[in-house]
């Protein structure tokens, strides 16, 4: 399971070209990036996929999408995230079989326990933390909250939310088994020194 996971976002990149960002940050150390660009047609994300897939095909770095399963099974992805609005997880599982890898995101230990027991890989919890780009998620979690929900499931929880190499430590003290990331490496000025930053920080 991933340590550091990358969540596109091409609106963060400071107008760089987003296969640039996410291959810096792959040479940085990260070692899942998810696809995640929800204003895309199904054949620009399927594109966009295609053009990932390649860049990070020499980083054995992982492509998940997050959503849309047609576009994952398109590109034989390694997997699919999944939201609260999403395809229920024990669905997927049947569509896309057990050798493909499913994370979901959750904001809660109630929505963590139903995503491990529909057969999910792993799972997203947050935000931890404020951040802009999880406003519409509801008021930060919290590191207590944080600690509820890998005290409650068995899956490799990843935390997300107002993540930085100064309160990294704090987030990994409470159990997570890594963190999900999007601004702090996506609109860094150099995404491979900050992704390194961060992978310094979390276990081997």
């Amino acid at each position: 399971m991933p340590r550091l996971y990358v969540v596109s976002d091409r609106q963060q990149t400071r107008g760089r070209s987003l296969v640039e960002v996410v291959v810096g940050a792959a040479q940085g150390g990260a070692s899942m990036v998810q696809l995640r660009e929800k204003d895309l047609s199904a054949r620009d994300l399927l594109a966009l996929g295609h053009q990932l897939q390649t860049a990070l095909t020499p980083y054995d770095v992982p492509l998940l999408v997050n959503d849309r399963v047609d576009v994952a099974l398109a590109l034989d992805a390694a997997g699919i995230h999944l939201a609260g609005h999403s395809l229920p997880t024990a669905h997927a599982r049947r569509l896309l079989g057990s050798h493909k890898l499913i994370g979901v995101s959750t904001h809660s230990v109630s929505q963590a326990r139903a995503a491990m027991d529909e057969g999910a890989d792993f799972i997203v919890f947050g935000p931890v933390f404020e951040t802009p780009s999880k406003v519409a998620y509801g008021p930060p979690q919290g590191l207590r909250q944080l600690a509820d929900v890998v005290r409650q499931v068995t899956l490799p929880v990843l935390a997300i939310g107002g993540i930085t190499v100064d309160n990294l430590a704090c987030v990994m003290q409470e159990g997570a088994h890594g963190v999900a990331m999007i601004r702090a490496v996506l609109a860094a000025p150099d995404p491979c020194a900050a992704a390194r930053a961060l992978r310094l920080l979390l276990p081997d």
